[in-house]
């Protein structure tokens, strides 16, 4: 069967490449001073090397261009335009993450995935990961590494996010002003100031978004302060700051079952809309990263941060106080040298991690509150974590001729917590053996535009709180970290004079000791590593810019991911579920898009996105209904002034109003007579209109 789907794909490819090479054979006539190429993406330079062509790896790459294609307030929709990756999301602070796979099966929220903000992580000791609160308009680009490919990042399963900030460009001072409107009571309002110069530069931005929301109990509202910059910029130094505060209040409706999801989409849990339910919290972090020259071969990247978040979260069956503070640092050397001939590239360093985390449960008297919602009663449960790891890498790149070099990597990691559950009174502390996880990765370069990459690694995958506690509270010193070997194999090739660039890539995973979570009540859950999963697929991504003459340019893009994710051994409570296909993830996934450009300013765009049918739990006797997205937008952009810039846009998003599940609750658990609850409605068709102006001064 998957065999089947790879034909398909590359039948699609090969018709996309046919209409290509007839259109570049027309496009010969135009001035070629008029035509664009598409310009050499820069990754990471925290990674071994900045090219992204010549990283044996598959990265998927979000330019400001990318984010901002929407209404620039949802980063989902941007983000499931890479192959691989899919972001499901019920409303802006509830979604999850997997790539290839991994993470599908998270109940609520993102793991087994880190991410970074710069050089602070977004991921928390408890191995849980939020990307939403940070501005796209704040972000210059994203970089997601699919699997454990980079031992920089921390060698994790499903690979690592990293968001760079946005930094002061143009020379001298930028302010700007942005509002989006929509459906549904959707605004959003930025405001920016930007200054550069010789010495140092500054980035400080600020916005509000809220939206009254579609479904029942489900408004929105966040607003936050970024501030991004350089000081004591030298020749051969330079000290980047960044740091964000968040606030955000956010009703949830929850998920509803399949009856009301198909005959009133709108509505809420009922608990939950009862309650009244919300998460509330307050977020703030910041960083220093000192970057300096040490001598014409080496360098060092050295950073600090603190993350701090005081949370609350009123829900029908209690109400939940959370506090976590995190700190930690990161140092790395890297540089080049020689032997004989042979010139060789180096990354070495260790990052360190701490994170103390409170909570607390309370009653939640709701019912007694004559419809006013929540309401706190006496406390329930008390308990704290102390988690910290930290971790060894190293990376190196010999460049063994022309056309081949070899890259290996490896890295360390050693993890330990202590669990206070004052509650019962108890206090344990745990340590898990040291992981190794090595990377081995061969690329040859056909041409300058052309290369050829396998790579062979393990990543690891440590478990979240509630899959290393016993039923009675305590931790389950059996519990293992899932871990795996991921085999790759792709290629990256520039075509027509750099109009065209494809990327494909071939992969398998098996990952051993699958950790499940399994709910034993509201919110208390038992893990155990239940067996073994296997994650194989092909991608494929295609961009193209298509010059039709002086004044009109087409930009096209495709990207496809076929999968194939099962259980390969998976036995839970005398069930056997071994060769069925892994809960909470659609194998298949295509997006394409086009954008018109003039050179009066006028643009249009258009995207389209298909997802396929979600297994909704583990004996594949539910899954979710397949579907297709149609968005569009339309633009122009122009000087009032010589330095004062406006843009005006309009779109419509889901433009033929399909009806789907924009994220699914795997393996929901049926209260008495009830059915399950596995679905979280997507939004109908909605609509929305942008405007900004910026000054240049």
């Amino acid at each position: 069967m998957i065999l089947k789907k790879y034909c398909f794909l590359y039948f699609f490819a090969l018709l996309f490449f046919q209409t290509i090479k007839a259109q570049n054979k027309e496009s010969k006539t135009i001035d070629s001073l008029q035509t664009e190429r598409l310009k050499e993406v820069v990754i990471s330079p925290l990674y071994i090397n900045t090219d992204l062509q010549n990283a044996p790896a598959s990265i998927g790459i979000l330019s400001k261009k990318d984010l901002l294609q929407n209404n620039a307030t949802d980063i989902s929709t941007v983000i499931n335009t890479i192959p691989g990756v899919f972001m499901q999301s019920a409303n802006f602070t509830t979604t999850r993450i997997s790539i290839r796979g991994i993470g599908a099966r998270t109940p609520y929220g993102t793991n087994k995935i880190r991410a970074f903000y710069g050089s602070i992580p977004l991921t928390s000791g408890n191995s849980e990961t939020v990307i939403d609160d940070i501005d796209l308009e704040n972000i210059s680009q994203v970089e997601i590494i699919k699997g454990p490919l980079s031992s920089v990042y921390g060698a994790g399963l499903g690979g690592a996010i990293l968001i760079s900030p946005q930094l002061s460009k143009a020379q001298g001072q930028n302010a700007g002003i942005s509002t989006v409107f929509g459906s549904y009571g959707l605004i959003k309002n930025t405001l920016n100031y930007s200054l550069n110069e010789k010495q140092g530069s500054l980035n400080l931005s600020y916005h509000k978004l809220q939206t009254d929301g579609w479904r029942e109990n489900s408004a929105y509202n966040r607003e936050g302060i970024t501030l991004a910059g350089e000081l004591f910029k030298r020749k051969n130094s330079k000290l980047i700051y960044f740091s964000n505060y968040t606030y955000l209040k956010s009703f949830i409706p929850s998920s509803i079952n399949k009856t009301m999801f198909e005959n009133n989409p709108r509505s809420g849990a009922p608990t939950w809309v009862a309650s009244k339910g919300y998460k509330e919290y307050k977020s703030t972090l910041g960083g220093l990263a000192y970057d300096f020259k040490i001598n014409e071969n080496i360098q060092n990247s050295t950073s600090v941060f603190i993350n701090y978040k005081d949370s609350n979260e009123p829900r029908p069956f209690d109400i939940l106080r959370q506090y976590t503070f995190a700190a930690g640092a990161r140092t790395q050397f890297s540089g080049s040298f020689k032997v004989k001939e042979t010139e060789n590239q180096f990354i070495t360093g260790i990052e360190y991690f701490s994170d103390h985390y409170k909570g607390n449960t309370f009653q939640n008297l709701y019912q007694q509150n004559n419809g006013q919602g929540s309401l706190q009663g006496n406390q329930l449960t008390e308990n704290g974590q102390k988690r910290h790891f930290y971790n060894i890498f190293s990376q190196i790149r010999t460049l063994l001729s022309r056309q081949f070099e070899i890259q290996a990597g490896l890295n360390y990691n050693k993890t330990a917590f202590e669990l206070e559950n004052h509650t019962l009174n108890s206090n344990q502390k745990y340590s898990y053996d040291c992981i190794l996880s090595p990377q081995l990765s061969l690329l040859f370069k056909t041409s300058k535009e052309r290369t050829l990459y396998f790579s062979a690694s393990r990543g690891f995958s440590l478990p979240a709180t509630e899959e290393t506690l016993t039923s009675e509270g305590t931790i389950n010193t059996d519990i293992k970290p899932e871990s795996g070997y991921n085999f790759e194999a792709g290629g990256k090739f520039y075509f027509f004079n750099k109009k065209l660039y494809t990327e494909f890539a071939v992969y398998r995973m098996e990952i051993k000791d699958l950790l499940v979570a399994k709910r034993v009540g509201d919110d208390q859950y038992v893990g155990i590593n239940a067996g073994k999963t296997v994650h194989e697929g092909i991608e494929i991504t295609l961009k193209h810019n298509w010059p039709i003459n002086s004044f009109f340019t087409i930009n096209s893009y495709f990207s496809g991911s076929l999968g194939n994710y099962e259980f390969k051994e998976y036995v839970d409570n005398g069930n056997d579920f071994s060769g069925n296909k892994l809960t909470g993830v659609a194998a298949n996934k295509v997006n394409a898009g086009l954008t018109f450009n003039t050179r009066s300013g006028v643009y249009f765009s258009a995207d389209y996105q298909f997802v396929d049918e979600i297994p909704l739990n583990d004996a594949n006797t539910a899954y979710s209904d397949s579907y297709n997205l149609i968005n569009i937008k339309a633009g122009y952009g122009f000087e009032i002034l010589p330095s004062l810039r406006t843009n005006f846009a309009a779109g419509i998003n889901n433009l033929t109003n399909e009806k789907y599940a924009s994220l699914i609750l795997p393996n929901a658990v049926a209260v008495g007579n009830a059915t399950p609850r596995y679905y979280y409605p997507g939004l109908p068709v909605n609509y929305y209109g942008t405007i900004s102006l910026n000054y240049l001064f």
